[in-house]
């Protein structure tokens, strides 16, 4: 319940809106098709649900040892 009412920004309540949109044109146009899609695009936003929304599509980063600089070693060169 607490990430249906939290984090609601301009995105998400559009996305809401044009799902509830669809929802609403498929039940004008008697297509069952429009209403599964408008409530699938309806319940993505509602639930902050989607690719990016919950850095689901992030990249892990590891970060490798560095070496400590005074274990390097230099050479003059002429």
């Amino acid at each position: 319940m607490k990430n249906i009412f939290s984090n609601w920004n301009f995105m998400r309540v559009l996305r809401l809106a044009l799902g509830i949109f669809i929802i609403a044109q498929g039940i004008v146009a008697q297509d069952w098709i429009f209403i599964i899609a408008g409530s699938i695009f309806s319940l993505m936003p509602l639930f902050n649900m989607g690719c990016c929304a919950t850095n689901s599509c992030g990249v892990q980063q590891y970060r490798k040892a560095s070496k400590n600089i005074s274990d390097s070693s230099y050479e003059e060169v002429l």
